[in-house]
């Protein structure tokens, strides 16, 4: 179906080149070049609008853009003299490696590879319609929420006076807000005046989390309070 016509001729271009590098002319390299670039900007975009409230790393955005044109050139080479791989080879050559993070971003990244092999192997079309299939179950699935948690899972860090006994303290207040916690660690902090208390807790979604934090402060002696949700800082929130 997407090897007739004027995408036909760049499969042809691409596929059945002799084993020099001058048999792999302007054409089919700019068509695929520039239908990577625009076919993973179009997957940056999915990516952002279903990490909006997550949040999401700038590097990552422009990783998704970049990953299909280099794909698709190595798949190119892969047919000159000058290119002496395999699909396999070149797929080592682009493995992405990152600290532990949200699963979902891996398959963005296998999203925008698998792109970039479709249009260096010529098949513009199926590339395409590979976008357009998988973006829409992505935006369908995001839309609804599928395989949602009604809680979240956060770190909650209250610091008290080194006075104050704190066994059972915030029981009460935890249970009200979260449907799990567990005391993880104590620590001093200030030179041994203050200590810190960190919990793991699961709270839950429609709670009032200001409400929450004060009622811990009424507690604590109006000190320092922390409710850590997002795992890295230098990501970007959109409202």
């Amino acid at each position: 179906m997407f090897k007739n016509g004027f995408f036909g001729n760049v499969i042809d271009a691409v596929n059945n080149t002799a084993q020099t590098a001058e048999d792999i002319t302007a054409k089919p390299f700019f068509v695929c070049t520039i239908t990577s670039i625009i076919l993973g900007f179009l997957i940056s975009l999915i990516y952002m609008a279903t990490h909006k409230k997550e949040g999401y790393s700038q590097s990552y955005v422009l990783t998704m853009i970049m990953l299909p044109p280099i794909v698709a050139l190595i798949l190119l080479l892969i047919h000159t003299t000058y290119g002496a791989l395999s699909i396999a080879g070149a797929l080592t050559l682009v493995r992405f490696r990152s600290i532990p993070g949200d699963p979902r971003d891996i398959t963005y990244i296998f999203y925008s590879m698998a792109t970039g092999v479709a249009c260096g192997l010529g098949y513009i079309g199926f590339a395409v319609a590979f976008f357009i299939i998988i973006g829409i179950v992505t935006l369908v699935l995001n839309y609804f929420d599928f395989g949602g948690c009604k809680i979240n899972h956060m770190t909650l860090k209250v610091s008290i006076p080194e006075n104050l006994d704190y066994q059972g303290l915030f029981d009460d207040t935890l249970k009200k807000y979260t449907s799990y916690y567990k005391l993880r660690r104590v620590k001093t902090s200030n030179f041994g005046t203050l200590f810190e208390l960190i919990y793991s807790v699961d709270v839950y979604n429609d709670i009032n989390q200001k409400k929450f934090i004060d009622e811990i402060r009424a507690l604590n002696g109006n000190l320092t309070v922390n409710l850590v949700y997002f795992k890295y800082d230098d990501k970007v929130y959109e409202n």
